[in-house]
């Protein structure tokens, strides 16, 4: 329950239609591995204590005091037990009989949810035996249940009297699939976990259908979302059911048993503090306290929640899955088509930017490449110019020429060892003090090339450099820091290399259908798979005696895929660095030991604190996901904000 992870789980028992004893004994079972397994909450199936099925039977006494004496069972077998949870039963009150979910915890019931839609069509007539929650209006009703008063209405939170965050609602099964479904009220008075104990048939597509409304769901109520289905057993006459159960989180499914599927119960964790960081930083949420709600509290011990949800060790890279194409188009095509926009609107004659045989330069030149190609303008409009100084390599050299000359766009090569030499006799620095002014004469060098030479030639800069430089400030200011339009400003490190080596592959097959050789092809594939290897350098200082990149910028800042994903928690959802780091040594698992991961994540915070002044003046760039740097939209923060608050916080976690 630490850093906000409530364990939730959806299960079903096999189902002994009309007989309430016997379902009892099955859903203890369920209860007791749940307990063994300190699940927070658990979500059992609609009416699974009588059966659903019960049809006319739900009329006799024997069957409604059965579940009721069965209700009291589970609620005093279950006294000292960990879990919340939650079972589904018919209950009569004042002459009226309403399907019910009951929410338990630790030998109480902690109140009754009657279901609100009752469903009138051919299989599910349940107007027949079952009144509509909505006829006990909005107020608040109690049942007298084993000698003590339960609360009774459909506008029933349920809430950790000690995690904030923690507070859920219950919707039964049809609630789900009407046009203002109860979870909608529920969410804005402030839950952020939704229950739903169903008994849905099964049909042909039907499941797609159900799986696409709770993922909506979860999506448009920034929510998480449990949904139970009744077991197989259940099945008789016309209905079959399939036990299908579902967690969802914010639109993301968290995990699934799909229809017929073999588990009985399925597990994950909601994070309920970042569903609330995201209702806090999406204001047009319309939360607000509702005084029609009443809130039930329960005071479940608070424990460390074991993680088994996926925690994605790159959480900007799309996953493999049959749509990757269309992902990496769609990353692609927000490049261009804001390059495009650029081009058009300033009447460029041309592009310029530099290429360094590394992996942003690479991205940025396919970007304008596909810009030109879009506006029918000649690749030759394209300048791209390698500076080669004291640290270019043979290998990276090698690499920008050639991928330029299968491109088709124009080189210059522009050699700045004297100048920048020329540079350091003007200021005084001795070159074999190679420090960072030593670095930085040649950066700013370069920069000053392209923008003489866009104005020669008409054009502009393209600048090159990604999210994960700008994240830590591995930018020379008023150096690579600075460009007319950058392409590759809300990219991250590790989503570049993962688009370079998919684009190694799609331009091999590009090439084989245009009609070029396999030569040609293979040529366009080998160049940018060994870009992909090639280590990230500024190679601003020499090669060593091998002729090598002596220079790597992930032993001096850091592995890149450490600081997107510390980049990704901490913009994207606001996490403390404990929770961040929890994360992470879950996620990378015996890849970084915990003493890297603290380091580097230490390295991260102070640069991006330090850093800020140089995002504050960044130049345009397209917004591709949810997670970018721009001073102008996303992220504003003052330059000289100090950051110890966030470190003192994680040395008291």
């Amino acid at each position: 329950m630490f850093h906000g992870f409530i364990k939730v789980s959806a299960a079903c028992a096999p189902v002994h239609v009309a007989n309430p004893a016997e379902n009892a004994k099955e859903i203890l079972s369920l209860i007791e591995a749940a307990d063994e397994q300190k699940i927070n909450l658990l979500c059992l199936p609609e009416l699974c204590l009588s059966g659903y099925t019960c049809g006319d039977l739900f009329f006799s006494d024997a069957l409604l005091n059965g579940c009721k004496e069965a209700l009291q069972t589970l609620c005093m077998a279950t006294a000292g037990r960990y879990p919340v949870y939650i079972v589904g039963l018919p209950l009569r009150y004042c002459g009226k009989l309403y399907n019910c979910a009951a929410v338990l915890y630790n030998g109480q019931i902690l109140g009754l949810v009657p279901k609100t839609c009752i469903p009138t069509y051919a299989e599910f007539y349940e107007m027949r035996q079952f009144s509509s929650g909505k006829e006990l209006g909005d107020c608040l009703h109690t049942v007298r249940i084993a000698g003590r008063e339960v609360p009774l209405g459909t506008k029933l939170l349920f809430a950790h009297s000690q995690m904030e965050n923690y507070r859920f609602g219950v919707e039964i099964c049809e609630d789900a699939w009407v046009a203002n479904p109860p979870s909608t009220g529920l969410c804005l008075a402030g839950a952020t976990i939704i229950a739903n104990p169903s008994a849905s048939n099964e049909v042909v597509g039907k499941q797609n259908y159900r799986r696409s409304l709770i993922n909506s769901a979860s999506g448009r109520l920034l929510c998480g979302y449990v949904y139970a289905c009744s077991d197989p057993s259940e099945s008789t006459q016309d209905l079959v059911f399939c036990r299908h159960h579902m967690i969802s989180e914010n639109g993301t499914l968290l995990a699934e048993n799909p229809p017929f599927g073999s588990k009985t119960r399925i597990v994950s964790e909601i994070d309920v503090n970042r569903l609330a960081l995201e209702r806090h930083r999406m204001t047009s949420y319309a939360a607000a306290p509702d005084s029609r709600y009443e809130t039930v509290y329960f005071d479940q011990p608070l424990i460390q929640t074991a993680l088994t949800r996926t925690i994605d060790a790159n959480p900007f890279v799309p996953p493999a899955d049959d749509k990757l194409r269309e992902r990496v188009d769609a990353i692609l095509q927000i490049q261009t088509y804001g390059l495009m926009k650029r081009i058009s609107h300033v009447r460029a004659k041309s592009v310029v930017l530099g290429i360094s045989g590394g992996l942003d330069s690479t991205l940025a030149l396919l970007v304008t490449v596909r810009a030109m190609d879009l506006l029918g303008r000649a690749r030759t409009d394209i300048v791209a110019v390698t500076m080669p100084c004291f640290g270019t390599t043979v290998r990276t050299k090698s690499n920008a020429v050639k991928l330029c000359e299968s491109l088709g766009v124009t080189l210059r090569e522009i050699d700045i060892k004297e100048s920048v030499l020329l540079h350091m006799q003007d200021i005084g620095h001795d070159p074999n003090v190679r420090d960072v002014t030593y670095e930085n004469a040649q950066a700013r060098m370069r920069t000053q090339i392209l923008m003489n030479l866009s104005n020669e030639t008409g054009g502009f800069v393209v600048g090159t450099g990604d999210l994960s430089e700008l994240a830590l400030g591995w930018a020379t200011y008023n150096g690579d820091h600075m460009s007319m339009y950058a392409v590759n400003s809300s990219v991250p490190k590790t989503l570049v290399r993962y688009i370079i080596r998919f684009e190694a592959v799609r331009l091999y097959e590009d090439y084989l259908q245009q009609g070029k050789t396999k030569a040609q092809a293979q040529e366009i594939r080998d160049i940018l798979l060994d870009i992909f290897d090639t280590p990230v350098s500024p190679e601003l200082l020499p090669a060593d005696e091998g002729g090598n990149i002596a220079q790597k910028t992930e032993d001096l800042v850091g592995p890149y895929e450490l600081h997107d994903f510390f980049l990704y928690y901490h913009l994207r959802c606001g996490f403390a660095p404990d929770k961040i780091e929890r994360l992470a040594r879950y996620a990378f698992g015996d890849g970084y030991s915990a003493e890297e991961i603290k380091k580097w994540l230490k390295v991260f915070l102070r640069r991006f604190f330090t850093q800020q002044f140089k995002r504050s003046c960044l130049p345009d760039g397209p917004k591709v996901g949810s997670a970018t740097l721009s001073p102008r939209g996303d992220w504003r923060m003052p330059s000289d904000a100090e950051y110890g608050a966030w470190l003192d916080a994680w040395s008291n976690s």
